[in-house]
């Protein structure tokens, strides 16, 4: 694996007390070496330590990050603080919760007025405020949030019907553009969040949404490139030519790649999908054919952070904490993750893709957040 050789650093058996009160974790750990790999997944809170201390200090005056013009990353690294364990009493995300709060508009977006992006923010925003919800004081935006969110998933309620290829779906913004896979993905979290269960209409309309955006022809995927590579990964968008990032075939068929792959897996569960569906079946041979950590797999070094982030999530969904690729090599993912992110942390705590900025990943709070979500999953049993 490309990066330093954690398991070296651990391997002397030493012990290394850690204090977290200036980042809101009050509890000491250790890293020992037993079965050095095997300690790893138990023991990132430094690194995780070193990510919250960094994004503290690069929250900007008026509560958010990187820039005030959108909710979308301040809400990121507001829900990332909080999994990770920061209470929503520290003033840092205090403060970012007020912020996230302050973009609510009349029309249940929380956004900034006008944003492009509406309905993207929106399911971020959810996401992050029913995470600080404890006292209960963001009830009522969550709840009226959560009404445009389904009303603006592509469905009867705007006149689009389940024949029309938008069908389940959601976009950047309400009745603006096409929906895709990812928004897709952030929209179904949104609902989850607030309690939906994989039986809610919603839901189950996201579902022939998710299924028209594999590579899988069935009586779930009709679409005119749903054969032409037929590999069981998933693509952004099924609406036209030219919309996957991966690229075309030369059959015109639409290429997977690993984040919407990881990203349509998991959404599919989320809904409700069971091993033995043949959509999930073929998602997870996909997945075993192009097991990788090294890139986001069909991209190189694009969108990589947000592909530790739905990776993560997914493996969690699925359920496993040994993962078998098709060479039939095992992998225990949240060790493998946890050397992978930690080899590629900044020495001021941060990540950032130094390797491609496409998706705005040159950003170190975006990434961060990526990367500490990912990492939290790698502590959880």
């Amino acid at each position: 694996m490309r990066g330093i050789c954690w398991a070296a650093v651990v391997a002397g058996c030493f012990v290394l007390p850690v204090s977290f009160e200036a980042s809101g974790i009050v509890h000491p750990v250790s890293l020992t070496c037993e079965g050095a790999e095997e300690g790893l997944a138990a023991n990132v809170d430094p690194s995780r330590a070193k990510a919250i201390e960094f994004l503290k200090t690069s929250q900007m005056k008026d509560g958010s990050w990187t820039t005030p013009r959108t909710s979308g990353i301040t809400a990121l690294v507001v829900y990332a603080l909080i999994d990770a364990g920061v209470p929503v009493t520290d003033p840092v995300v205090a403060k970012g919760l007020e912020r996230i709060a302050s973009y609510a508009q009349p029309t249940g977006e929380i956004a900034a007025p006008g944003s492009p992006h509406a309905s993207y923010e929106t399911s971020v925003s959810v996401m992050a405020l029913v995470a600080g919800n404890a006292g209960g004081q963001f009830t009522e935006l969550i709840k009226k949030a959560e009404q445009y969110l389904r009303g603006a998933q592509y469905s009867e309620a705007n006149n689009t019907d389940k024949a029309d290829i938008a069908y389940g779906g959601a976009g950047y913004k309400a009745g603006g553009g096409k929906p895709d896979l990812s928004n897709t993905v952030f929209f179904l979290d949104a609902l989850k969040a607030t309690g939906a269960t994989e039986q809610d209409p919603a839901v189950q309309k996201a579902l022939v949404f998710l299924s028209r955006c594999q590579n899988l022809e069935s009586e779930f995927n009709t679409t005119p490139q749903a054969s032409k590579i037929n590999d069981g990964g998933f693509y952004y968008n099924p609406n036209g030519p030219g919309i996957s990032p991966a690229g075309q075939s030369d059959e015109g068929g639409l290429r997977s790649y690993g984040s919407m792959t990881y990203a349509g897996f998991k959404s599919m569960l989320y809904a409700g999908l069971k091993a033995d569906d043949p959509r999930v079946k073929a998602a997870l041979e996909w997945i075993s054919k192009n097991y990788t950590l090294e890139e986001n797999p069909g991209l190189g070094a694009g969108g990589l952070y947000y592909y530790y982030y739905l990776f993560a999530k997914a493996m969690e969904a699925n359920g496993v904490d040994e993962f078998t690729d098709s060479k039939g090599v095992k992998h225990n993912w949240r060790n493998e993750l946890a050397l992978q992110l930690m080899a590629l942390q900044k020495a001021n705590g941060n990540w950032l893709n130094d390797r491609s900025s496409r998706w705005m990943e040159g950003d170190p709070n975006l990434a961060t957040a990526y990367a500490l979500v990912a990492l939290n999953r790698c502590a959880k049993k």
